[in-house]
């Protein structure tokens, strides 16, 4: 069966349709893009030595509190991104032997978390690839838009976040 020939009607450039369909979809894909961007350059790096950006996240909370553990619900909240399987990412960072768990024998469904002398190790070998990484990012920002952009940041996050959520609070 064939399908109707459809009429086309000549496009007018004024009656075009605009790129986006309201200034908060354009403000979204905007942020949308710039993370893409600087995330390219984070994969690059962090693929370098065979980490996720979650796993450096990880090691560098753990460093944070080290020399004392960090429990498994306490690390979770804190991480950057919410990983659906955190279980799996500190099972490769074990793997590698940059983490220990353990469990409290007076609770055993607390698993607490240290990092090794070869995480610290790896981040110490990793801090000036990301302090440069970091100013490839962002460096070109002065510090005045840098601060201003975190102001924006946290204010369009504000609405969405919620108590579970405290890693500022590292």
């Amino acid at each position: 069966m064939a399908l109707p020939s459809a009429k086309l009607l000549p496009v007018k450039p004024s009656s075009r349709k605009p790129r986006f369909d309201s200034p908060e979809q354009e403000t979204f894909l905007n942020l949308w893009r710039t993370y893409d961007c600087l995330k390219a350059l984070e994969e690059e790096l962090f693929g370098n030595f065979q980490i996720s950006a979650q796993q450096y996240n990880a090691l560098r909370l753990l460093r944070s509190a080290c020399p004392a553990p960090m429990q498994t619900l306490a690390l979770g909240k804190r991480l950057i991104s919410r990983a659906p399987d955190t279980t799996r990412m500190l099972d490769r960072l074990e793997q590698r032997q940059l983490i220990v768990r353990e469990r409290r024998s007076e609770n055993r469904r607390v698993v607490e978390i240290l990092i090794t002398e070869q995480g610290l190790a790896l981040l110490d070998e990793m801090a000036e690839s990301v302090q440069e990484m970091h100013k490839q990012q962002l460096g070109h920002l002065s510090r005045t838009e840098q601060r201003e952009l975190i102001a924006l940041l946290k204010r369009i996050r504000e609405p969405h976040e919620d108590a579970s959520c405290d890693w500022l609070d590292e």
